[in-house]
C-alpha cells in the first residue's frame, strides 16, 4: 500500500499504522479510559441525515468562510497537535505547508517540535497559537509574546486539559516523548527502519517553546499526561482566561467549550469563538460529542459568538453536517496527522485534497453553491 492507494480517512490511517512503531501510532490513534468518546465522536455525525435539493445549478462551488477575521478557502482546518516530528521528521514544517497551499488555517501547539518563529517564515496563510496555561506565568509570558512576534493571527487557550486524561494506550506501549530507547522500543523501531532512519538523521527532538524553561522542553523522558499533570496550571480560572485575552489583544478562542454556561462565560471575556472539542476523546471518557453538543451551544450563543466543531471528522458530510447546524468552520487533528505519518507533506496534501474534492461533489449533490446556502432545513435527526 502506498500513498496513491489512500482514498479516504480509513486508508491513510492503515497506512500510517504500517509506517509507525506501534508506541507511536497507538498515541496518535489512541483515547481516554474505554475510548467511549472516541468512537462517539464519529458515530455521531452518523445520526443525523442530508436532505438534497435538486436543480439548483452548481457548476461553480464556493467553499469559503470567515473566521477569526480571515477568509479560508475551506471550511476545515488543521487543529494544533503535539510533537508532530515524532509521527514524521518533517512535522510541523509539511502540514504548514499543505495548509498555506490550500489557503487554510494551521494550529499550531505549545508542545510543537517546530518553533512559532519558524512557521511564520514557511507559512503565509492564517495561523493559530494553541496556549497551554502554565504554572510558571515567566514561561506563559513568553510563548504570548513569541507568538505575537511571529504575527499569529489567534489565540486558542486550552481549557481542557486541566489534568491529563487516562490513556491506556500509552501506559501499556510505553510512549515518552522524546522516545526512551528500551530493549522493547528498539525492537519495535527496528520493525520500522524507516521511520527509525528519519528520527536518527533528523535534527535532535526538541519542544522549541519549552526548552528555556523546564526541563520537560528538552530531552526529558516524559509522557503528555505528565506534563498536563504537573506543569500546567490546575487552578487557571476565567479570570485568567480574562487577562490572557486582554495581553493578546487580537482575536482569542477557547478550545474545549462544551458546556452552553461555558459558551456564554466565553462571551462575556470577549473571545471571538468557541471551540467546541472534547481534545479528541483522549481526556474525559463519557463526556458528550462535540457535534452532539453543536445545536445546544450554537443556539445559545451562535448570533453572537462564532462556533467551530471539532472532533470525529472523517468525511465532507460530516463538514456538511456541523456547517448546516450554524457552525462557521470546523477542525480536526487525525484527519491529517495519518497522512502525516503515512508521506509527510505529500501526504497531508493529498488529504486535504481528498477533503475538497469530497465538499466540492457533496455541495453540489446537495444543491447549494456556497457555505451561506447550508442551514438546518438541510437536517433530518434521526432521534430526538
Amino acid at each position: 500500500m502506498n500513498l496513491s492507494n489512500c482514498h479516504n480517512f480509513k486508508d491513510f490511517r492503515k497506512l500510517a499504522k504500517r509506517k509507525l512503531p506501534s508506541p507511536i501510532f497507538n498515541y496518535i490513534d489512541g483515547a481516554a479510559d474505554d475510548e467511549i468518546t472516541y468512537n462517539r465522536n464519529t458515530s455521531a455525525y452518523g445520526e443525523v441525515d442530508l436532505v438534497p435539493n435538486v436543480l439548483r445549478g452548481v457548476n461553480e462551488i464556493d467553499l469559503s468562510t470567515e473566521i477569526f477575521g480571515k477568509r479560508l478557502k475551506l471550511p476545515i482546518y488543521c487543529a494544533p497537535t503535539a510533537v508532530q516530528r515524532l509521527f514524521h521528521h518533517q512535522g510541523e514544517r509539511a502540514v504548514a505547508k499543505a495548509a498555506s497551499r490550500f489557503g487554510t488555517l494551521f494550529g499550531v501547539s505549545s508542545l510543537s517540535t517546530v518553533s512559532v518563529e519558524e512557521i511564520e517564515e514557511i507559512s503565509d496563510s492564517p495561523k493559530m497559537f494553541q496556549f497551554y496555561f502554565h504554572k510558571d506565568r515567566g514561561l506563559n509570558d513568553e510563548l504570548l509574546e513569541r507568538a505575537k512576534k511571529s504575527n499569529f493571527d489567534v489565540l486558542a487557550l486550552t481549557v481542557d486539559t486541566i489534568t491529563g486524561g487516562n490513556r491506556e494506550r500509552d501506559l501499556r506501549t510505553g510512549f515518552t516523548i522524546p522516545p526512551k530507547l528500551t530493549i522493547k522500543s528498539m525492537i519495535e523501531f527496528g520493525i520500522k527502519p524507516t521511520w527509525f532512519f528519519n528520527y536518527l538523521t533528523s535534527p535532535p527532538f526538541e519542544l522549541p517553546h519549552l526548552q528555556n524553561y523546564v526541563e520537560e522542553g528538552t530531552n526529558a523522558v516524559t509522557s503528555i499526561g505528565q506534563y498536563f499533570s504537573t506543569m500546567l496550571d490546575q487552578d487557571m480560572n476565567w479570570n485568567d482566561a480574562e487577562k490572557l485575552n486582554a495581553k493578546w489583544g487580537g482575536h482569542f478562542a477557547l478550545k474545549g467549550i462544551m458546556s452552553v454556561e461555558d459558551a456564554k462565560k466565553a462571551i462575556d471575556i470577549g473571545c471571538s469563538a468557541v471551540i467546541v472539542s472534547n481534545h479528541g476523546g483522549r481526556q474525559l471518557d463519557g463526556s458528550r460529542a462535540p457535534f452532539d453538543q453543536l445545536r445546544e451551544i450554537i443556539d445559545a450563543v451562535g448570533d453572537k459568538i462564532d462556533v467551530v466543531c471539532e472532533g470525529g471528522i472523517q468525511r465532507g458530510t460530516h463538514i456538511l453536517k456541523a456547517l448546516s447546524l450554524g457552525a462557521k468552520a470546523c477542525s480536526g487533528g487525525r484527519m491529517y496527522l495519518y497522512a502525516l505519518a503515512a508521506a509527510g507533506q505529500p501526504g497531508v496534501e493529498r488529504a486535504l485534497d481528498l477533503m475538497k474534492l469530497e465538499l466540492e461533489r457533496d455541495m453540489k449533490l446537495m444543491g447549494c453553491t456556497n457555505i451561506g446556502e447550508l442551514s438546518r432545513e438541510n437536517l433530518r435527526f434521526r432521534f430526538t
